[in-house]
């Protein structure tokens, strides 16, 4: 039994936990956890994320996965590499040791997420475990000092931390977790293979294989760069960004490319979702893999509240329902299209796409005159719903000066400012829904979009032009008209006049929205 059986096998072995060292073969929940001791300090450590974890390549597939590891002054080099998708090698070096090398453990901890017990088998050198009808064996290049059983890594530490490096009550040939313990004075450098098979003896000879064809490579390694000339090198950094901040999401069973990784269990309690970060991402892993892309911009897809809008943000603690973000989506889904060619991309977004482009007009045009503001509607019960400071969550920029002048109106629940930036993006929101609508043949929404990009732009120009300063500036007072002292953007370019005039009457809600201006 698959315990999720939606990930692509090049993507089952990946460091999908919270802990960025650790290796999880996710469809069996197998995880490869490194665990250190350092008998200077007497402490342990399961390497989670914060600045004694450095982060290097990481491929979206895994195939070449490398950081640098510290404890107690020891620096671990750690690597993996992935020759199979079903099989997977790691290991490390130390090249700065903070102690005496026997002093110091380095321990990979095998266990299965289901409780499966791991056995070890002197014989053979290999730890088997069995989830459902599958086996996965481990099998390392040196033999190590001692095996022993805990109920998790989390235990394994707690032991190291009780009882020192010379305890020997918690040798085990059978555990929930068990730790195959080395030292740096003996295995300075280490090798390990992990292989899944239908069979044990398949598992363990597959996992033997592999661990003697990647001698060298296993730490070393010559994977190629993915980008040469000109800015070499700067696509190899936008793929290892993402791919080590691309995660499990355990409470909604998904993988997804979080924020931070750092951010993922500490913060936000087990997943994370700002609205504008997901879009970003979706757009960023498409670059690279349309697979990983097409994930990222489901989980914004998901966020979409019954009410239209997309949520501002979605956390395992809170849900800001009440706010969205900037309306970028319609944009950046266009940008992907023209990457991949993906209808099903097109098809898959637009609907909700409309609905939120929709859901401005009805909740955030409080005077009905075609020009939209930040808000936060009366749903919800999400942190700083109904304040100020909650409407500007909308800008994504909430500690900007832009907004210092504007007032939070309890009655339209809106920013009195009718903003240029946000009315701006969402004329481009409409001319992309036009281009999308097209693209899948639906001609008489495209052309209403079209004509609602146009009565938009026109509006813009007409209204938020300060002649006076020859810029773009926020209107603060839709009834005294006063405009912003800090303008949208200092360097706004005179708008283009157009012979045709001004439209005369607020731009109607596209078909289907409210006319109501509350939430």
């Amino acid at each position: 039994m698959l315990r999720h059986a939606t990930v692509p096998p090049d993507r089952a072995w990946f460091t999908w936990s919270s802990r960025p060292a650790e290796m999880v073969f996710l469809p069996l929940g197998l995880r490869l956890t490194p665990v250190a001791f350092a008998g200077s300090t007497g402490r342990a450590t399961l390497f989670p994320p914060g600045p004694n974890v450095r982060f290097g390549r990481h491929h979206l597939d895994a195939r070449a996965v490398e950081l640098s590891l510290g404890h107690a002054g020891t620096v671990l080099e750690w690597r993996y590499r992935k020759p199979d998708p079903f099989v997977i090698t790691g290991g490390w070096s130390a090249p700065t040791l903070g102690e005496w090398g026997l002093r110091f453990w380095v321990n990979l901890c095998v266990s299965a997420e289901d409780g499966s017990p791991v056995r070890f088998h002197p014989d053979t050198g290999a730890a088997v475990v069995k989830v459902g009808t599958r086996f996965a064996a481990v099998v390392c290049a040196e033999a190590p000092v001692q095996v022993t059983g805990h109920a998790d890594a989390e235990a394994l530490a707690a032991d190291y931390e009780a009882n020192g490096y010379f305890h020997l009550g918690s040798r085990a040939t059978e555990a929930p977790a068990l730790a195959l313990r080395f030292n740096l004075e003996m295995t300075r450098t280490g090798r390990f293979a992990a292989a899944v098979a239908d069979s044990e003896v398949l598992a363990v000879s597959k996992a033997r294989a592999a661990l003697s064809s990647t001698s060298a490579s296993v730490l070393d390694g010559d994977i190629p760069p993915l980008h040469t000339g000109r800015f070499g090198g700067a696509l190899d950094a936008v793929r290892d960004v993402i791919a080590w901040n691309t995660v499990w999401d355990g409470v909604n069973a998904r993988p997804y490319t979080s924020i931070s990784r750092n951010w993922n269990q500490a913060k936000f309690g087990g997943f994370g979702v700002w609205l504008n970060d997901q879009h970003y991402a979706a757009l960023m892993t498409a670059l690279l893999d349309h697979e990983v892309g097409r994930e990222n911009l489901a989980v914004t897809l998901a966020s979409a509240t019954p009410q239209g809008n997309f949520a501002c943000l979605l956390t395992a603690n809170d849900a800001w329902v009440d706010r969205t973000q900037l309306p970028v989506a319609s944009f950046l889904v266009w940008l992907i299209f023209l990457r991949s060619g993906s209808l099903p991309v097109l098809r898959q977004s637009i609907d909700s796409l409309s609905r939120n482009h929709a859901w401005w007009w009805a909740n955030r045009d409080p005077h009905g005159r075609g020009l939209v503001s930040y808000g936060t509607s009366d749903v919800g019960e999400g942190l700083y719903k109904g304040t100020s400071f909650g409407a500007r969550n909308e800008s994504s920029m909430d500690n900007s000066p832009i907004h210092d002048e504007a007032r939070y109106d309890p009655a339209t629940r809106t920013l009195d400012c009718m903003d240029v930036g946000l009315n701006s993006l969402l004329a481009l929101d409409a001319e992309m829904l036009a281009l999308i609508t097209a693209a899948l043949g639906r001609t008489t929404e495209a052309d209403a979009h079209a004509r609602q990009a146009d009565e938009l732009r026109a509006r813009i120009r007409t209204e938020l032009w300060d002649e006076s300063r020859g810029i773009f500036a926020n209107q603060l007072s839709a009834a005294s008209g006063r405009r912003a002292s800090i303008p949208w953007w200092p360097a706004f370019p005179r708008p283009i006049r157009r012979t045709t005039s001004s439209p005369t009457s607020p731009i109607p809600p596209p078909s289907g929205a409210t006319s109501s201006s509350r939430a």
